[in-house]
């Protein structure tokens, strides 16, 4: 009888629509302490981090800036907040 290990799978949840799904599937959104935000491609960067579902229609779909500053617990500057749509937006458009 050979008893494999299960993998342990981290789930997070999208600040958009509120589902939990694996981490894998998920673009993150960092706060660094130096205050900046942007996306975070490796999903390992330090600071205060969002999760937004990669592949689905939350990326599609308007980000509301007073969810994603609730989550990072931060005000954003109107550069910051126009930068990170243009992210968002240029990963909607290579999803589709």
């Amino acid at each position: 009888m050979s008893s494999k290990r299960v993998r342990h799978v981290p789930f997070r949840t999208c600040v958009a629509c509120g589902k939990k799904t694996a981490k894998s599937d998920l673009v993150r959104i960092a706060a660094s302490p130096s205050g900046s935000v942007a996306m975070d491609e490796s999903g390992k960067a330090s600071g205060r981090g969002a999760y937004l579902c990669s592949g689905g229609d939350c990326v599609q779909e308007p980000l509301r800036r007073g969810k994603l500053e609730f989550a990072m617990r931060r005000k954003m500057s109107d550069d910051a907040w126009s930068r990170l749509r243009a992210s968002v937006e240029a990963l909607a458009s290579a999803e589709r």
